[in-house]
């Protein structure tokens, strides 16, 4: 009896150690992700690194024209010319969309229509949006302001022929930006989870200035600016062995200017991400 009692539970140890090796960590299904908005808070400020580096990362090239010029490649779609920028962010997107990339809808491509389909198995990826107003998409904005508005301020003026590396550190930017931005539909879902007879009635009313008030906090905004700024100084500053940084006498030396990325959430990135907010939650109770 003590030997099957022995062999019972080392046959249930067994299959409990073959069940963790299966799942790996990964999220069952069904199971609740507890959208809060402590965890977005964390998301945003985790982003904030991604954006700093990647305008850092770009930074490092100079402006490279012939990247965006339709007539250095010579090449065109049915619709109109292709940029060297254009090409590789259509591709890059291809590839990433088979591997799986874009399952997680967290992650929002700008040319959705050349998307193929995932090679990869699907992955039950957390969805904690409202599915009537999921499909809120600023994609086409944030990609004209970033080319037309924001490069030409974190880059210098001049050619060194780097148009590959160039278009790939433009794709990282515009990737991270957008993921922030984008995320204003969670941010706006977990608010509206914490308190829906808030906005129950400005949604109703489609009452967007009303909206924009109840998610407009100046203090947290002018702390997240002020992090970034500060970021940016951290991020991008040449580091001496041996010698302690000045900030006074270091200034002109970062790779981007704190107070470009500082403008750039001020001016951009925090009343976009608001706007998303509004666009979701006007759709909140469709």
């Amino acid at each position: 009896m003590a030997s099957r009692l022995v062999f019972s539970v080392c046959w249930f140890v067994l299959l409990l150690l073959l069940l963790s090796s299966v799942c790996g960590g990964r999220r069952l299904r069904g199971e609740s992700t507890a959208l809060t908005l402590e965890s977005v808070r964390k998301f945003l400020t985790r982003e904030e690194d991604s954006i700093v580096f990647s305008l850092i990362e770009r930074a490092k090239y100079p402006c490279n024209a012939p990247a965006y010029d339709p007539s250095y490649l010579g090449r065109a779609t049915k619709f109109h010319a292709l940029s060297l920028v254009d090409l590789f962010v259509r591709e890059t997107e291809a590839v990433q969309a088979k591997a799986g990339r874009y399952q997680n809808p967290v992650e929002i491509p700008f040319f959705p229509k050349d998307m193929t389909l995932p090679s990869v198995p699907p992955y039950d990826f957390p969805n904690e949006l409202h599915a009537a107003a999921a499909s809120v998409n600023v994609s086409n904005t944030i990609w004209r302001k970033y080319f037309d508005e924001w490069l030409p301020q974190i880059t210098s003026q001049g050619d060194d022929g780097n148009y590959a590396p160039t278009a790939a550190a433009d794709l990282v930017c515009l990737q991270a930006l957008s993921r922030r931005i984008h995320y204003g539909r969670y941010v706006a879902e977990a608010k509206y989870r914490e308190a829906p007879q808030d906005y129950n009635t400005a949604i109703r009313a489609k009452d967007r200035d009303a909206l924009m008030k109840l998610l407009t906090f100046e203090s947290q905004e002018d702390a997240v600016k002020r992090r970034v700024e500060e970021k940016a100084k951290v991020f991008g500053q040449d580091v001496t062995l041996g010698k302690r940084v000045d900030d006074s006498t270091n200034a002109t030396n970062y790779k981007v200017d704190p107070m470009v990325v500082y403008r750039l959430y001020g001016d951009w990135v925090i009343p976009m991400t608001k706007m998303v907010q509004v666009e979701y939650l006007l759709r909140r109770l469709d």
